[in-house]
């Protein structure tokens, strides 16, 4: 029987956000909801894994931005405390609820959920969670890959080189400092393409990066295997295509597994729910309503009345969606035979938070699907592209076309109306950036410091989060006055040494606050 291989791509990501001058701040539970429902949960997961012997490989994308929210002390503090707000919220809720057996059943959950969190996150981990990602690397079950230092969305960036070098080459030191090694493998963020990218993956020593199907399938070299084998650049790199067909099964909350109507509803929790008065301790200040964590319903259909969750029913309906997707590719194995000279590669990428987040279910999901496979090795064998270039060093030949991955498959969601005005900004401090580089080569002491601080700024601003917010309207007045105070922050200093004068008291408060990439060299914006 003919064989197929399966690339589980996961992509970690978040902006990164902190805020020392506010006791709490709203956006910083973007991290700690996500250490909750997937990080801490899926390390869990692959331990599991491990401990039983379970054979798997993933490849596994975290953020230079992600890794060092989760190395800060200051915000690491701050989900201790998080945890043990949602710890004793579900003590409340469990006698709240004490006369419905179904949803005492759902708190419970939640409540064991946060405090196996606590446990693991104090006692095993020491408040620092990357370093079970390291340990699986060390495993050999996970290929840990990076990406751009602040997120960007590179192909709005083609025309200013300098600052895409300055990305990648910071992101590669970033995972030497994190990881102890250096990446072989780099996530486009947003698999946001354009040809020529390469060669600056090319210069920072990476082999391989992942685009989206249409890059492959409509790239200039006609490839014969499609999206099913890796695309072999000019310059030696390899472009692995996404199987979108197969991955729609996942992403669509639609007409994918997620949107189930026995799975749990995302948008139903009891931060909004619940009288003001029992919920103000666990939401935010002043009175602003938050999800807490506590989610009492399921998907049910398109309808406000929803049913009560029901844990049992989704857990069979995931083992039945893990066979599912599993013959899906089985089956197009099948389709493929006699079409290809070599095994085809499925390769499934995804964010990760869609995982145990967005999808409560989904973990167990892929843990479900990893087991199955682990059986099934005669059909299907899960690996990474690492192993699949070993295998086949030789593959099809061309250029990826422009492409992302994003809603029709270029650069609408980051470059549209209402978004497009800060490209004039952002581009206009790159190139003062580099003026920065020429005019001070080779700086020390005082002026050294306003300089990393400068491209730090720079750098932030950069990050695709704050454009794909405005576009989706979530929290738009965040996204604009963090677009706003970089560039602020930026042209202050510039103009400062314009001036010949370095306002220290201020300075040292923006390190204090905007203190991510602390081994950033500046001069790195003057490399093309």
């Amino acid at each position: 029987m003919s064989k197929g291989y399966l690339g589980f791509v996961l992509h970690a990501h978040l902006p990164f956000v902190r805020h020392p001058e506010y006791e709490h701040f709203l956006e910083e539970d973007w991290l700690f909801e996500a250490i909750s429902e997937t990080y801490l949960p899926m390390l869990r997961m692959f331990n599991r894994l491990l401990v039983d012997k379970v054979k798997f490989k993933i490849t596994f994308s975290i953020s230079p931005t992600l890794s060092a929210m989760l190395t800060d002390d200051l915000l690491m503090k701050r989900y201790v405390k998080y945890l043990e707000n949602r710890i004793e919220l579900g003590e409340k809720e469990l006698e709240r609820t004490r006369d419905n057996e179904q949803l005492q059943k759902t708190v419970s959950i939640y409540l064991n959920l946060f405090k196996e969190n606590l446990d693991e996150f104090v006692h095993i981990y020491r408040n620092n969670i990357l370093w079970g990602f390291r340990n699986l690397e060390k495993e050999g079950v996970l290929e840990i890959i990076t990406t751009a230092s602040t997120h960007s969305f590179f192909p709005v960036f083609e025309e200013h080189p300098q600052a895409i070098e300055a990305q990648i080459q910071n992101a590669v030191i970033s995972h030497g400092r994190n990881f102890g090694t250096k990446p072989r493998g780099f996530w486009l963020p947003e698999c946001g393409y354009f040809p020529g990218l390469e060669s600056y993956l090319k210069a920072n020593n990476i082999d391989y990066f992942f685009v989206a199907a249409h890059g492959i399938l409509l790239s200039d070299g006609k490839p014969q295997n499609g999206v099913y084998s890796p695309l072999e650049l000019p310059n030696g790199l390899s472009a692995f295509g996404q199987d979108f067909s197969l991955t729609e099964a996942v992403w669509s909350a639609d007409t994918g597994y997620p949107g189930d109507p026995v799975y749990r509803e995302f948008y139903r929790d009891i931060g909004y729910d619940l009288p003001l008065e029992y919920i103000r301790p666990y939401i935010h200040e002043p009175d602003v309503r938050v999800n807490t964590g506590y989610k009492y319903y399921a998907v049910t259909g398109n309808t406000d009345n929803k049913e009560f969750y029901n844990s049992e029913l989704a857990m069979d309906k995931l083992d039945e969606h893990a066979e599912d997707f599993i013959q899906k590719h089985i089956d197009q194995v099948a389709k493929l035979e006699g079409l290809m000279d070599k095994t085809p590669f499925f390769v499934t990428p995804y964010d990760a938070e869609l995982f145990g987040h967005w999808w409560f279910e989904g973990i167990s999901w892929m843990e479900a699907v990893i087991r199955k496979v682990s059986k099934r090795e005669d059909e299907l064998e899960m690996i990474t592209a690492v192993e699949y270039l070993e295998k086949y060093p030789k593959n099809q030949t061309g250029v990826p076309s422009f492409s992302s991955w994003g809603n029709k498959g270029y650069s609408e969601v980051w470059l549209d109306g209402k978004n497009d005005w800060i490209y004039r900004h952002l581009h206009k401090a790159i190139d003062r950036m580099t003026e920065l580089v020429f005019r001070y080569p080779n700086e020390s002491g005082l002026k050294l410091r306003v300089l990393n601080q400068a491209a730090r700024e720079v750098l932030l601003s950069m990050a695709s989060d704050w454009p794909f917010i405005m576009k989706t309207g979530t929290t738009v007045p965040y996204a604009v006055k963090r677009i706003r105070e970089h560039i602020h922050n930026f042209n202050y200093i510039y103009d400062n040494l314009r001036r010949n004068t370095v306002d220290t008291g201020w300075l040292t408060r923006i390190e204090r606050k905007n203190n991510v990439f602390p081994d950033l060299d500046y001069t790195i914006f003057g490399k093309k």
